[in-house]
């Protein structure tokens, strides 16, 4: 196992990471279209449905549900029933996912600068909690 700290509250919270949870994260994250997806999901103001990521992204049904599944099973997104018949999800950051929005920003501002044509959106920052 892995030990990653981190800062909260002026002491260092260990977290233990499996290598299947490594695997999986690094995995969820290997798709361009997945950034996107957490872009999106980062900076809508409400959990995000399927059919608003499916006009925000041209991708068809059965893939988005892979990336939503890819994203879900690395634990950055969770999702909550909003309709009954038919079952319909929303999706949000979990507080991991949420922890990724500096990286996902660098990883933007990266590719602004040295990749012609990197489109990204605006995606707040966490604020910092004290």
């Amino acid at each position: 196992m892995t030990a990653v700290g981190t800062i909260e509250e002026g002491a260092v919270k260990t977290v233990r990471l499996t290598r299947a949870r490594r695997m999986a994260i690094l995995k969820a994250l290997a798709d361009p279209r997945r950034f996107e997806l957490l872009e999106r999901i980062a900076k809508a103001a409400c959990p995000l449905g399927c059919a608003e990521a499916r006009e925000a992204l041209p991708i068809s049904a059965a893939t988005l549900s892979h990336h939503i599944k890819e994203l879900e099973t690395a634990g950055l997104i969770a999702k909550s029933v909003y309709q009954e018949h038919p079952v319909r999800y929303a999706y949000r950051l979990t507080e991991e996912g949420k922890a990724l929005r500096d990286v996902l920003g660098a990883f933007a501002r990266w590719g602004k600068k040295h990749i012609p044509g990197t489109r990204t959106l605006s995606v707040p920052a966490v604020p910092s909690e004290r």
